[in-house]
């Protein structure tokens, strides 16, 4: 297979066709490992935290250096990663056919013992991150790269058999008939299409909403205030969770 080059992989992340599949997101991944392994990108270790390194870009991209990468949970090897990513997607299989069943079996806790879950969505997800990084504008990018990350916990979700997707709702404001609140959220969680009766709005009882974003950093607040105020304009319990990337959180200016 021919290695891609930068320029390839920026026009990858930018496509906004691409990314269908976890498939997808395995090929843009081990073409990133492919192209820092092979064309002479410099690694750094962080002098202050020897688990962490950086990648930097030649003089073409003006010597940019990627975001930091936990050593302990970025999977190096391309076919590591292919290897990795093969043990993944079987349990995610025996997760659908099997449920919490799957976990006790001896392939489902060697990958639980050894984080392997962690470290491939990890792995692609911030090699996706690094690509990014490359851009000289990094505005240019950054809203995508979020983007893919909730795309890529909507494909994990529906691979092991749950339906996921994003929900704009308009809730009724209490006291004020006639007024609605629009409400964006990122993703919903139901099993077997959970049918939205007039009784229960516009969240089924059974649904699970996710935020889904890359840091938790001035993120978290809003979780809890998504549940206060969903519970309070529904007036019942809705079920909130967050789903964060492991390890990455934005420093401080």
């Amino acid at each position: 297979m021919m290695q891609l080059a930068l320029g390839d992989l920026q026009e990858s992340v930018q496509d906004t066709s691409a990314f269908t599949t976890l498939e997808d997101y395995l090929s843009i991944s081990r073409s990133f490992l492919e192209f820092v392994e092979d064309a002479g990108t410099t690694r750094i270790i962080s002098p202050s935290h020897a688990n962490y390194m950086f990648y930097q870009y030649g003089e073409q991209y003006a010597h940019r250096i990627t975001r930091p990468l936990n050593k302990n949970l970025f999977i190096e090897s391309p076919e590591a990663l292919e290897s990795a990513f093969e043990k993944f997607m079987g349990f995610l299989g025996d997760l659908r056919a099997h449920e919490e069943a799957a976990a006790q079996t001896q392939g489902g806790r060697e990958l639980l013992e050894s984080n392997g879950i962690n470290k491939v969505v990890y792995t692609v997800q911030q090699a996706i991150g690094s690509i990014g990084d490359s851009f000289e504008n990094l505005n240019q990018c950054r809203k995508r790269i979020g983007q893919l990350f909730e795309n890529l916990v909507t494909l994990i979700v529906r691979e092991v058999g749950l339906d996921c997707e994003p929900r704009s709702i308009k809730i009724p404001m209490p006291g004020y008939p006639g007024y609605e609140m629009s409400y964006e959220l990122d993703l919903v969680f139901s099993r077997d299409k959970a049918i939205i009766a007039s009784e229960t709005s516009v969240i089924h009882p059974s649904e699970v909403v996710a935020s889904v974003k890359t840091t938790s950093k001035d993120r978290l607040d809003k979780v809890f205030l998504d549940k206060y105020l969903l519970t309070r304009l529904l007036g019942r319990e809705v079920r909130v969770i967050a789903i964060f990337l492991h390890d990455v959180q934005r420093a401080e200016r």
